[in-house]
């Protein structure tokens, strides 16, 4: 039984302050149900309103990839500094840690090698496993004018659908290949036909004319894909040029993990990225990070090496 002897009269009503609640502070976000909106506050950075997601999930069309041979050293490493991490389910089952606290976005799509038409994928992973897996978004390739423009579509649709039951985000991402045309006017179909299907969040390409038009007719928020490996220098200009272009982040991959230095470059993209360093600044961060961890490891010897 509840004891009510002594119990004292609640009193603290504040009947003169209105309720508040929070404005969401993702672009398009704000009818989301809070179990989603919860998931893309573990992807992006609640204080800058952006994401540095490490995408590793290149293993599930084009296997072991330079720089993935062994995910368990070069890219665990690497956890502390992302907010959130594009992989597959056996990679996120085999090999990341699961005291892993940042977000998680499940590569859900799939079927076809680089030796065979890539934009023949279908969905290939369900809607449960996601939620076994506590997943916080599910990522779709979508190949807007490719050989299976329709059945990429209806992969996005059909895992739209499911993520709505679940609270689970998904993630539109515009695929580009040999004859699909990479500029602004293309992204701003492929990218604005995610998101008029119900996508979350669309993952896209930089273009060096009119991507803020991109940005700016896409009514979900915009994470700029890495692309091929470049020099330091320009990879963090491109990432600078995105956010300062309306990208809430970057998803980056062999731009990191391929790089001299990948610990110092994720964290110089993370300055980039949430303070809005200028890129020379972050290069010189980078610059200045890889020597001391080179330092540290001379000194201390070969056993030291983690990277």
């Amino acid at each position: 039984m509840p004891d009510t002897e002594g119990k004292l009269e609640a009193k603290n009503f504040y009947p003169e302050i209105s309720p508040k609640r929070e404005a969401f502070f993702l672009k398009g976000s704000a009818a989301l149900d809070w179990g989603m909106q919860n998931r893309l506050a573990r992807i992006f950075n609640p204080a800058s309103g952006r994401t540095v997601m490490l995408a590793l999930d290149h293993g599930y069309f084009q296997g072991p990839t330079t720089g993935l041979e062994r995910i368990d050293l070069t890219i665990v490493p690497l956890l502390p500094y992302a907010n959130a991490l594009m992989l597959t389910r056996g990679i996120l089952r085999s090999t990341i840690p699961p005291a892993f606290t940042g977000g998680v976005v499940l590569r859900a799509s799939g079927g076809p090698s680089i030796l065979k038409e890539l934009s023949n994928e279908q969905i290939a992973v369900d809607i449960e496993d996601c939620v076994r897996l506590n997943v916080n978004a599910m990522a779709v390739q979508v190949f807007v004018g490719g050989e299976f423009e329709t059945q990429s579509i209806h992969n996005l649709t059909r895992l739209v659908d499911a993520g709505n039951r679940y609270g689970i985000p998904t993630l539109g991402v515009t695929a580009v290949g040999k004859t699909l045309t990479r500029d602004a006017r293309y992204l701003r179909l492929a990218c604005r036909i995610c998101a008029e299907l119900g996508a979350q969040v669309v993952k896209t390409y930089y273009v060096s004319e009119g991507f803020e038009t991109v940005t700016a007719s896409c009514p979900v928020p915009v994470v700029m894909a890495g692309g091929k490996k470049m020099p330091e220098l320009d990879a963090l200009q491109m990432a600078y040029n995105a956010v300062s272009q309306g990208a809430a982040g970057v998803d980056m991959g062999r731009n990191v993990f391929q790089s001299e230095a990948p610990a110092a470059m994720i964290q110089a993209v993370g300055k980039v990225v949430h303070e809005s360093m200028k890129p020379e600044h972050a290069y010189d961060f980078y610059q200045t990070f890889r020597h001391e961890k080179k330092d540290v490891e001379v000194a201390a010897g070969p056993s030291s090496r983690s990277l």
